[in-house]
């Protein structure tokens, strides 16, 4: 079974290699990492970090050490530019070896790989919550369940991938419908007014990639559904929510409102080049938006449509993102930990100064500052970071587990088979199966 573990978590960290826009910025080279270990090692005031893409999760980590040291002047990080698969792979390798030396005193973590993580190597992680450093009720609780496990909490929560839904306001306008009247509606309004807007206009609300199930992930997780159950078990088979997300898919598809695209570039491509007329997806969206400087103020964003008559019928949800874990094996636990305590979960200065870059908060407070009470010009004027931390504050839980990405992939193959005239509850149970078979049982 260990085996069988630890073969889904290479796959999956395989997967999400590829999901750079996800929190996760472009991959680079990874450095020396065991040299910068050994060099820091040495330093008690110095800790060795292991994260990527330098202009997002390391310029968050040199804000945070200027940070520190405004209170610590001899303290240093080592900041070992790791990308996220190299970190996958090296700690899988140190745990089913048993020597955990080799890592880092901080790594970034995926958040849908966390629990498995974990869940596999726990001797890998710091338990968070009894070193009473940190008030985690200060942190939305959507995102801190992904680093929660067995009501214990071993991350601390970054970067935000709290889902909006984004809209071409002059082409809204052009069939009659302000941002407004695509606010707190259910899929069901979306689908009738994106009909609408298609016939006076030709441009389809949303566009996704096909074979990929993140539209379908964000409706489960706003309602507060999961692919698994708290135990860990798939609950796919007899799961009216999934059910519901995937006949909204179909429908979505067949009346013109959604387009699928082959890949991430055509993605993209299909906001900038105005095919569409919005997007939904993690807040992180925005910077691929924002690329085309001539439709400045030409966007709004507000939260999605829910599944009404089921489940939680929130408007929010999360897609993407990452968390700081504390190495278990660290020697310099104390420092590490007080270190997170006052910069990511404590200092509204480290937010404000690592806002420009896109990474927005998911930590509560620092939703109260002037930077994030900025109207941006691009969004027509709206406090868009403001609003974030709001969607990000009433984002339902999930659970994820060991086989998210075996699920997940499930999922998006059945989409496609859905489309194509198969049956819903034929395909629920050959996702089940899949999962139960990656998982032996």
């Amino acid at each position: 079974m260990k085996k069988r573990i630890l073969s889904a978590i290479m796959i999956g960290a395989m997967c999400t290699g590829l999901l750079s826009g996800c929190g996760g910025g472009k991959t680079a080279s990874t450095g020396d990492s065991s040299a910068g270990n050994n060099t820091a090692a040495a330093d008690e005031n110095t800790l060795t970090v292991w994260c990527w893409d330098p202009a997002f999760n390391i310029n968050a980590m040199k804000e945070a050490e200027k940070v520190y040291q405004a209170d610590h002047p001899d303290f240093k990080l080592n900041i070992v530019e790791t990308p996220w698969a190299d970190i996958q792979t090296k700690l899988s390798t140190a745990g089913a070896a048993g020597d955990l030396s080799t890592l880092p005193d901080i790594f970034l973590m995926q958040d849908n790989a966390f629990a498995k993580n974990q869940i596999s190597f726990p001797d890998a992680f710091t338990n968070l919550t009894e070193t009473k450093a940190f008030d985690f009720t200060q942190f939305a609780p959507g995102k801190l369940a992904y680093s929660t496990i067995n009501n214990i909490n071993y991350g601390v929560p970054f970067d935000n991938g709290t889902v909006i839904a984004a809209y071409r306001t002059d082409i809204l306008e052009q069939a009659g419908y302000k941002i407004d009247d695509l606010t707190d509606i259910d899929w069901d309004k979306y689908i009738e007014i994106g009909k609408d807007v298609l016939a006076k206009t030709g441009k389809p609300l949303l566009s996704c990639q096909a074979n990929e199930a993140d539209i379908i992930m964000i409706m489960l997780q706003s309602t507060g559904a999961s692919l698994f159950d708290a135990e860990g078990n798939p609950n796919i088979v007899g799961n009216e929510t999934l059910k519901k997300a995937l006949e909204t898919y179909k429908e979505l598809k067949e009346s013109g409102v959604m387009v699928l695209v082959n890949d991430w570039d055509q993605y993209i491509t299909t906001m900038n080049a105005e095919t569409v007329a919005g997007t939904i997806n993690g807040c992180w969206i925005m910077g691929s938006i924002r690329a085309a400087k001539d439709q400045s103020g030409k966007w709004a964003i507000t939260n999605l449509p829910k599944l009404a008559g089921i489940g939680e019928q929130s408007n929010y949800s999360n897609n993407g993102g990452s968390s700081w874990a504390v190495s278990g094996a660290s020697k310099k636990k104390d420092l590490a930990v007080d270190f997170l305590a006052k910069t990511f979960a404590g200092s509204t200065k480290l937010y404000d100064s690592i806002l420009p870059s896109g990474a927005l908060a998911t930590w509560l407070p620092a939703g109260n500052t002037e930077a994030y009470s900025e109207k941006v010009e691009f969004f027509g004027g709206q406090e868009v970071y403001k609003l974030l931390t709001d969607f990000a504050s009433k984002t339902p839980k999930n659970n994820t587990g060991v086989y998210y990405y075996e699920a997940r992939d499930a999922v998006a193959v059945a989409a496609t088979n859905i489309i194509a005239g198969a049956d819903v509850d034929s395909e629920l149970k050959t996702v089940q199966d899949t999962v139960n078979f990656a998982m032996s049982k």
